[in-house]
């Protein structure tokens, strides 16, 4: 599996976490609507099956929102929580993003032969 594999198994982790960071802001921005239920957005070992499973498997691949256990222990949405998730995730996407720019570049010289 070569680098084209790479970059598209990297697209597809860079969509996933545009979705979790999508679903982190609704969650705070509804945090005091009353019956709103709380989202998540776990695709790590759904696409780890998937790149198991090979390049076909991956194109397949597209992360869900799924509604949030209820927690009868917890009965407010927590901001700081959900807080750090949109800070994790973005940090996450920032490093991919420079990840995938240096495949780019990577590709690019080799196909000037530079």
């Amino acid at each position: 599996m070569g680098s084209q594999y790479t970059v598209a198994l990297v697209g597809k982790v860079l969509d996933a976490l545009n979705l979790r960071q999508i679903t982190t802001a609704q969650n705070i921005a509804n945090a005091n609507s009353a019956h709103y239920v709380p989202k998540d957005v776990s695709f790590e070992a759904s696409l780890a099956r998937a790149a198991a499973e090979g390049p076909d498997a991956v194109r397949r691949f597209s992360a869900e929102v799924t509604a949030r256990p209820f927690n009868t222990d917890q009965q407010e949405l927590r901001l700081d929580l959900e807080m750090q998730t949109a800070s994790a995730t973005a940090q996450r996407y920032s490093a991919l993003s420079d990840l995938l720019g240096r495949e780019m570049e990577i590709q690019r010289l080799a196909t000037r032969g530079q």
